[in-house]
């Protein structure tokens, strides 16, 4: 569980080694309300994922915790992996990236360029992040969890705070929900002034299944988004912030979000991942509506994808 207070000191602890993303607002008339977008995808290694690892690993220093001849490990061929790895060459230690042997080259290729030792092993994700764990046990590195561990969230969340800065009197923030880090870092960030809504892809529903459930539960994955938003079940900290907050989930489609990403670019010659115009697509399907007059922010979250593809 995490609150305001642990996003405060995620602010503070992080203050200068992140960057401040700016807000737009959309075009007006569009929409039944205000609609503005919350420039995440503008963030070091193009992801909010960045907030929560630098986050994370300057607690661990806090707490005596890092060591500097071992540093991190993360398991993560996609968007924490990079951040991880940016996140500890800027802090000075090392990062080693558990990949499955199916990662893209290309992102086994930054991951290198950053400085990170890579390892590849397993066909799936859940491989890579068993083999992580263990190298964490066995070396004394500190494990770096994609999106499941309160400094992580707590540093994500730091998006929400920003965003009440810039734009007090937001009534609603979309976040893409995947494994629910961002989601529950920015849900307890607004707590109090605005309700969130996690929209996720119907190929990946895991905040969905998870209030269905009643609990987390895994679930099957597969749809454009999956690199980003692929994760087989919401965290424990994301299911726990969602049931608190009153978080609601809303399911887009595959071809609302490949249309999404097209209408960012033509509208506003924004370039993001499938993941982060999912957001978008809540609005442009349908599957949210806002009220007359109602203030809507849509966190745009990672640019991490190819423009030849839009």
């Amino acid at each position: 569980m995490i609150s305001h207070a642990d996003i405060d000191q995620a602010a503070r602890r992080t203050a200068g080694l992140i960057r401040r993303t700016p807000v737009m607002q959309a075009d007006p008339g569009v929409f039944n309300g205000q609609v503005w977008f919350k420039c995440e995808f503008m963030q070091h290694t193009g992801t909010f994922k960045a907030r929560g690892a630098v986050n994370r690993i300057l607690a661990s220093k806090e707490r005596g915790e890092l060591r500097t001849d071992v540093g991190i490990v993360v398991a993560s061929g996609g968007n924490a992996g990079l951040a991880n790895a940016y996140a500890a060459k800027q802090l000075g230690v090392p990062a080693t990236v558990f990949v499955p042997e199916a990662a893209p080259a290309v992102k086994v290729a930054k991951l290198k360029a950053i400085g990170a030792e890579v390892v590849q092993g397993g066909a799936e994700y859940a491989a890579a992040y068993q083999a992580a764990v263990a190298h964490a046990g066995e070396t004394g590195a500190v494990y770096c969890h994609a999106y499941d561990q309160p400094e992580i969230a707590a540093g994500a969340g730091t998006v929400g705070s920003e965003l009440l800065e810039q734009l007090p009197d937001v009534d609603t923030v979309l976040v893409a929900t995947g494994g629910g880090g961002l989601m529950a870092g920015v849900a307890a960030a607004v707590e109090g002034s605005a309700k969130v809504v996690a929209v996720e892809p119907e190929g990946a529903p895991t905040l969905h299944a998870a209030l269905a459930a009643g609990e987390p539960v895994d679930v099957a994955i597969s749809g454009v988004a999956a690199d980003s938003l692929g994760a087989r079940r919401v965290g424990d900290i994301g299911f726990s912030v969602a049931v608190r907050c009153g978080v609601v989930s809303v399911l887009v489609t595959d071809a609302d979000t490949i249309k999404a990403r097209s209408a960012l670019w033509n509208d506003y010659r924004i370039v993001v991942e499938h993941g982060a115009a999912a957001a978008y697509a809540a609005l442009l399907s349908g599957a949210y509506v806002p009220a007359e007059d109602e203030r809507v922010a849509v966190i745009l979250c990672g640019a991490n994808t190819d423009p030849a593809t839009l």
